[in-house]
C-alpha cells in the first residue's frame, strides 16, 4: 500500500495541538468541521477516542462513519495513519 504525502508528514512528527479538519489523510474540511461539531475538535481528542476503542480497525471506522459521514475509504485512511502513529510514539 502507498501512503501520500499528507500522512507521511501526520506520522513523521508529534501529534501537539493539531486541528481535526485537514489534519490527516481521509479527514478533509468538510469532515473536520463535522467532527469539530460534536467535541472532537483536536486531532489528539480523535486519537484519544482510537484508543478507548481499543485501536479496533473496525470500532474506529464504524465511529468515523457515524460522527462525521465518513465513507469506505476515508475511514481506513484514517485509520492506518492514526494506527502508523501510533506504532511511531506510543
Amino acid at each position: 500500500m502507498t501512503t501520500s504525502q499528507k500522512h507521511r508528514d501526520f506520522v513523521a512528527e508529534p501529534m501537539g495541538g493539531k486541528a481535526s479538519g485537514g489534519a490527516w489523510p481521509g479527514i478533509g474540511d468538510a469532515l473536520g468541521k463535522r467532527l469539530e461539531e460534536g467535541g472532537f475538535d483536536k486531532a489528539y481528542v480523535v486519537l484519544g477516542q482510537f484508543l478507548v476503542l481499543k485501536k479496533d480497525e473496525d470500532l474506529f471506522r464504524e465511529w468515523l462513519k457515524d460522527t462525521c459521514g465518513a465513507n469506505a475509504k476515508q475511514s481506513r485512511d484514517c485509520f492506518g495513519c492514526l494506527r502508523e502513529w501510533c506504532d511511531a510514539f506510543l
